[in-house]
């Protein structure tokens, strides 16, 4: 009632709120709540992030209040990681120091609605988080890495490391034979430690978390255009708290897709 009364006389929501006797205060709810209905995956602060880039002057402890009395989710508590480096500048606990130092990659398995397999590796640079490359498909070989890196490279430049498990398709004479020839470094992480390729195995998460078990594919392709399009909002629109709740790689803030 208010969102009418201010379009169809021009008042401010100050006057219009004074005459319909609403508080003021219940009209933050409405963004709010749309956003969180968006973004169910996203807690109060997340949501207070986006609220602020679209021009909403409002605090935290303000939307944390709302967000409560609205019985909506609010994340659980993890427990602190570890460094995911040495003292002693080991390479395979390299920190990240700049873009392009450390590339990692990774593989998440899924499926399509008829049961069939999808196989999707992550290619992330660990000191922007930025997600270079979600590449799709059934299957992906040593040749499928190297042509996922080239076209990645092309595009951004040569990264100094690239860190990756010690699976098959991560150890293939290819491809490290290929990076070689490029000079680029390879780290690759001890059998069943998961934890040195942290800021991957955390993308990974995410990507299941925000999107894989939110969708069903019904084809390959449309598996294609939705984890592409979830990327491009990762990297475009989602706040980053490690990034001081900015996204990794914005381009247009003036709306929110």
């Amino acid at each position: 009632m208010v969102s009418r009364i201010r379009e169809k006389y021009g008042l401010s929501e100050r006057h219009a709120c004074r005459l319909v006797s609403q508080p003021r205060g219940a009209q933050r709810y409405v963004p709010i709540l749309a956003l969180a209905s968006q973004y169910e995956r996203y807690g109060y602060r997340r949501i207070t992030a986006l609220l602020q880039r679209i021009g909403w002057k409002v605090g935290r402890d303000r939307v944390q209040r709302i967000w409560r009395r609205e019985g909506l989710k609010v994340p659980k508590k993890h427990k602190p990681r570890a460094r995911l480096w040495l003292n002693d500048g080991s390479c395979i606990r390299l920190r990240p120091e700049r873009a392009n130092h450390v590339w990692s990659f990774d593989f998440v398995e899924s499926h399509t609605h008829d049961g069939r397999s999808l196989r999707i590796m992550t290619l992330i640079d660990e000191f922007t988080r930025e997600c270079l490359a979600l590449k799709v498909a059934r299957r992906i070989n040593s040749f499928g890495v190297i042509e996922t890196l080239a076209d990645v490279m092309l595009a951004k430049g040569m990264p100094e490391h690239v860190r990756c498990d010690n699976g098959p398709e991560m150890v293939a004479r290819a491809l490290r034979e290929w990076l070689a020839q490029l000079g680029n470094k390879t780290l690759y992480i001890e059998p069943g430690s998961p934890w040195e390729n942290g800021y991957c195995d955390n993308f990974n998460s995410k990507l299941r978390d925000e999107c894989l078990k939110l969708e069903i594919f019904y084809s390959l392709k449309e598996a294609q255009v939705i984890i592409g399009a979830w990327r491009d909002h990762y990297n475009r629109v989602r706040p980053h708290a490690f990034l001081g709740y900015r996204p990794p790689a914005p381009v247009t803030l003036e709306a929110i897709t």
